[in-house]
């Protein structure tokens, strides 16, 4: 039987970033450095492959950390967290290390300088995503309000309307987070923001590389996790782009080929914490089905490193 012929053009950048990279790698050297178990407070990263492979080697994911023994190093995960969870660790006697992206706890820095100046926070992000709670909980309670939507920042109760600032939640779609800047700037004239974009450059280049490729495909799949906060954004900023089927599928088991059609051109993208060999089970199951022919489209080029804490580097 003669295969169709479909183009499938691959985003670059995608997958990985050097967060999530240095994330994944502080478990494991804490593996290596202490040996199993090593305690890990909420998934390290949004993704189920990657959990399930530290776990297979010895880390153990808890949701809180009175789950953790005080005998065992924990870890904090990427996303971050409030500033109660070490507290609490060092109240403990624990060894922890803190695998917060460098990128989220600028945002962190960011919100405590502006607290630190007298300006009460705004910040635009999902509620009850880890980063969110993360990042609120820097500052004491109510001294970070959260707004999602335009229409939250109307109704938004302030303590003194020329006495803001606001950050944002790294992982956002770009598009959406203007919006809600344009109308905080609309209403408090005088709000203050952040000195370099708060959404990361991870974010902003795989979103810049989807609306390269939505108009140009019958179908774009995003290969990330429901959970994963920018990976759904992907999926958002391919359908605004025009691309009239964009789904998320964690993995190549979970594309619907009858949905899929009669296609010829599919554009393929992953997550920030999708590792790339999902992204070449999803390719190796198109080219089961038909004729590929694959066209990288390069969007942007990404060299980013960020050390791993000191801790693991030093052998302190």
């Amino acid at each position: 039987m003669t295969q169709t012929n479909l183009t499938l053009y691959l985003a670059a950048p995608r997958g990985f970033c050097a967060g999530v990279d240095r994330a994944i790698k502080i478990v494991e050297m804490a593996l290596d450095k202490w040996g199993a178990p090593v305690y890990v407070r909420h998934e390290i990263v949004h993704n189920k492959f990657v959990v399930d492979g530290l776990r297979a080697k010895g880390a153990i994911f808890v949701e809180e950390l009175d789950e953790c023994p005080t005998d065992r190093p924990v870890i904090f995960s990427a996303h971050g967290v409030p500033k109660s969870v070490p507290a609490a660790a060092q109240d403990r006697n624990m060894i922890y290390v803190d695998a917060t992206c460098p990128l989220v706890s600028k945002v962190h820095i960011e919100a405590e300088r502006h607290h630190s100046n007298g300006l009460q926070i705004v910040m635009i992000g999902h509620k009850g995503h880890p980063e969110t709670i993360g990042t609120m909980g820097q500052l004491p309670e109510g001294h970070v309000v959260l707004v999602e939507t335009p229409e939250d920042v109307a109704q938004l109760s302030v303590d003194d309307p020329d006495k803001l600032a606001f950050v944002t939640q790294t992982t956002l779609s770009i598009d959406d987070t203007v919006d809600i800047i344009a109308a905080l700037k609309t209403r408090f004239p005088n709000i203050v923001g952040p000195h370099k974009e708060d959404i990361c450059y991870a974010t902003t280049n795989r979103q810049m590389a989807v609306k390269d490729i939505a108009p140009k495909v019958d179908a774009l799949l995003v290969v990330g996790a429901p959970n994963s906060s920018n990976s759904k954004r992907l999926v958002e900023v391919a359908a605004k782009e025009g691309c009239s089927y964009a789904q998320l599928v964690q993995r190549a088991t979970e594309i619907d080929w009858r949905a899929l059609g009669s296609i010829q051109s599919v554009g393929i993208t992953a997550g920030a914490s999708a590792p790339e060999v999902l992204v070449n089970e999803v390719i190796d199951a198109f080219r089961d089905r038909f004729n590929v022919t694959v066209v990288p489209v390069v969007t942007a080029e990404e060299n980013v490193n960020f050390k791993v804490p000191r801790i693991l580097r030093d052998g302190i």
